[in-house]
């Protein structure tokens, strides 16, 4: 699992706990998402390309570093993905976005796409896909072959919780993308949830259940 990386920042633990409690709040799990979000952008974005400007601080001149390059996208896997696009734009707030709608067949499990819409240039870009839940992996490698099909610049997969059999499935299909989440599980039940995971990310993040 060497494209495989947990972020165990105490913070990251404590908040998933909460959203893993059963009484947890539709507001609070909302708030909670929203905050690891953040906290998973830091290191997802880690080995950003800067460069070298010339400033004027209140000081006197100095050379310092900025981002350089095209703007990050940043794609939403519908629609739970979302619960995770407004942190990771609370930290990157000039991100492009980009939505990829896919929902679960309940008998085979396959993703079924419904919705597809990322920026036209997205070939120049260095793209964050994110989802919360790395299930089966029928999703996600749906998601990155779509992103793949448009030659994104670089592509890297952000999740809450993983599954042992999400991440099998997405390496075999994409060996070259990372995978960053703050938690890998036990397991798959036989309806394909995450064990001991949270539940459905999308109804408890949308109070829909």
């Amino acid at each position: 699992m060497s494209t495989l990386t947990v972020v165990d920042h105490p913070l990251v633990q404590h908040k998933l706990t909460l959203m893993r409690r059963t009484d947890t709040p539709t507001a609070e799990f909302r708030r909670l998402l929203r905050e690891i979000a953040l906290l998973l952008g830091y290191e997802v974005t880690r080995d950003l390309a800067t460069e070298l400007i010339d400033i004027v601080t209140p000081v006197g001149p100095a050379r310092v570093p900025t981002l350089s390059g095209k703007k990050l996208c940043i794609v939403s896997v519908l629609r739970a993905g979302n619960g995770i696009l407004e942190g990771m734009l609370d930290l990157i707030p000039s991100a492009r976005v980009g939505h990829i709608g896919l929902y679960r067949d309940p008998t085979t499990l396959e993703a079924i796409e419904y919705y597809f819409k990322v920026p036209e240039d997205i070939s120049e870009r260095d793209v964050i896909v994110v989802d919360p839940m790395l299930a089966t992996g029928n999703s996600a490698v749906a998601a990155v072959h779509r992103i793949k099909a448009r030659e994104a610049k670089s592509i890297k997969y952000v999740c809450l919780v993983a599954a042992p059999e999400g991440v099998a499935a997405f390496q075999a299909d994409h060996p070259d993308v990372p995978i960053f989440t703050a938690a890998l599980d036990q397991k798959l039940n036989d309806h394909g949830y995450i064990v001991p995971g949270l539940g459905d990310a999308g109804d408890r993040l949308f109070g829909t259940k």
